[in-house]
């Protein structure tokens, strides 16, 4: 068969394999894993400014972390596909299991009046961490399936795969973890090839919905932390020693380091004199930036960037969809997920308690975050599948088509 007789829907679905050889060492992948290796490192080091104790766990995380990125790397696309939907119900059953009332809290420890985790003996697992891998799998899988999401219509069944997880964590609650949802679903949304007015629309109604939300949705404390922002940026300091206490110590922190940064002993003083809730945890990057200053933040921007780009570069190489979108879905997460937790430590965004990405205290989160590098990897290091065309190309500017649009044969 050649290859201009695939269609369309064969090539983007990944069924075909018009592409076999060797697997390829060469690919922007590899970047990704430098960019997490040298986060992850960092983080060892920045937690043991003030918890050498959990920085040899967290070590101990990382190795953990690499092993289930090196499974990853083993399952090609196609295993990857077909364990999505697997995935995504297993996340789902477990993101309920933690909410049911009469689980002992020997096992769902509530931690800050959310009930997020699930306790495996040595170690805390958080079920909201595998439906965010689930999650993209299912609309990457459902999006190749199915075509350019070119009408409001199939735009349906991408947001109700996004509302039930979100849902259920948002009733945890954890708004931070269901927040990280939205930015990843319009960049594959968008890479897929939807019109820009339906997404507008679909940003529109959810902003519209925001004054609903804060009234009736969210709970005091988060409303609380959402008026201590916004009294900051007025200059008005009376949540400074309330709701606001850990971000007004994160930001005094944070620019505590200067340029250089301070010695360990001296960055450890002031982290501790200061008494900065979560310093290993969410607040990891007001550490990093007391310990190594501002060039140790730019290394993190620089590092979480870089990460990002190789993503966008393993799927700008793909030639099927479910690859592209899942690499897109990758990028987008994780560099969503610094930028709201650089965000709320500099005093940009209400606190919600998202972590850093590689570099915060977490075996669940480390580990997840190495699993979707491994996902990266093994879709970077194995041959193309599909033809010369490229889903991610622009539409026919006289038809005004995506790729996804219909059956025809790739000349």
């Amino acid at each position: 068969m050649s290859r201009s007789s695939f269609t369309a829907a064969e090539l983007y679905a990944g069924t075909s394999a018009p592409s076999r050889g060797r697997l390829r060492l060469a690919t922007p992948a590899w970047i990704a894993v430098a960019a997490a290796l040298y986060l992850s490192i960092l983080g060892i080091v920045s937690i043991g400014t003030t918890e050498p104790a959990l920085a040899t766990r967290q070590a101990i995380f990382l190795a953990v972390g690499i092993a289930a990125a090196s499974l990853a790397t083993i399952v090609p696309p196609q295993g990857l596909r077909a364990a999505s939907w697997f995935l995504l119900a297993l996340s789902l059953a477990l993101l309920v299991f933690v909410l049911l009332p009469f689980i002992p809290k020997s096992i769902v420890t509530p931690r800050n009046g959310a009930r997020a985790w699930i306790n495996l003996g040595i170690v805390d697992f958080q079920p909201s961490e595998l439906a965010k891998i689930a999650y993209i799998l299912c609309v990457a899988q459902w999006l190749s399936l199915r075509g350019s999401p070119r009408t409001l219509r199939s735009l349906l069944v991408p947001i109700l795969l996004l509302l039930v997880p979100v849902g259920l964590i948002v009733l945890e609650p954890d708004l931070g973890s269901a927040l990280l949802f939205f930015p990843t679903l319009v960049a594959m949304l968008v890479a897929a090839g939807a019109r820009w007015r339906h997404l507008l629309v679909a940003g529109a109604l959810a902003v519209s919905s925001v004054p609903i939300a804060y009234a009736y949705g969210l709970q005091p404390y988060q409303r609380a932390r959402i008026d201590a922002i916004v009294a900051q940026v007025k200059g008005d300091t009376r949540f400074e020693r309330d709701i606001g206490l850990q971000g007004w110590r994160a930001m005094r922190l944070t620019g505590a380091g200067g340029v250089v940064g301070n010695g360990e002993d001296h960055a450890r003083a002031l982290v501790v004199f200061n008494a900065l809730p979560e310093e290993h945890n969410d607040m990891i990057f007001a550490v990093v930036g007391c310990r190594f200053g501002l060039l140790g933040g730019l290394s993190v921007l620089a590092a979480s960037t870089l990460y990002l780009m190789a993503a966008l570069a393993v799927a700008i190489d793909r030639r099927d969809g479910f690859s592209k979108l899942v690499a897109v879905g990758i990028g987008a997460l994780l560099f969503s997920q610094m930028a709201v937790n650089i965000g709320m430590t500099i005093g940009l965004l209400p606190i919600t308690g998202v972590t850093l990405p590689f570099v915060s205290y977490g075996g669940s989160s480390l580990t997840a975050s190495w699993a979707l590098t491994g996902i990266l990897v093994a879709i970077g290091i194995r041959p193309p599948l599909g033809g010369d065309k490229n889903p991610f190309e622009s539409r026919d500017p006289l038809q005004g088509r995506s790729p996804f649009d219909d059956n025809r044969a790739i000349e």
